[in-house]
């Protein structure tokens, strides 16, 4: 069950995550992820395991995609929210130019804030 309040705030998660991603803010990116987050999925045929930190370092390392001209473009395909857990479906492309991707990830609510804890993604 989805209140307005909460669905907001994790929103707010997401557009911060979208934000980062497509201007290159690796500090932004940071904010959204809890301490002990993990980011699994398939980059093309190759399988990746582990924690986002790869992820920003490359995000905030290389020219963004704003800078470039990228088509980027994010979508909110689905969110559910129970208690102090929710979980959102984002539908990704134009990733550094063509990329098709779709991240499945999980919040959870520590502390009044919402953080995400897992990302898992493949890419199309």
């Amino acid at each position: 069950m989805n209140n307005h309040v909460e669905t907001a705030a994790v929103m707010k998660v997401i557009q911060a995550y979208k934000d980062g991603t497509y201007c290159g803010e690796a500090d932004t990116l940071k904010g959204v992820f809890h301490d002990r987050a993990v980011m699994n999925g398939f980059l093309g045929p190759d399988i990746l395991i582990g924690d986002p930190a790869p992820f920003i370092e490359d995000i905030g390392a290389t020219p963004s995609m704003r800078d470039n001209g990228d088509p980027y473009r994010a979508e909110v395909e689905s969110i559910r929210i129970e208690g102090n857990v929710a979980s959102v479906i984002l539908s990704e492309t134009g990733f550094r130019g063509a990329g098709v991707l779709v991240d499945f990830f999980h919040l959870i609510k520590e502390d009044g804030a919402w953080k995400i804890v897992s990302k898992l993604f493949t890419t199309l």
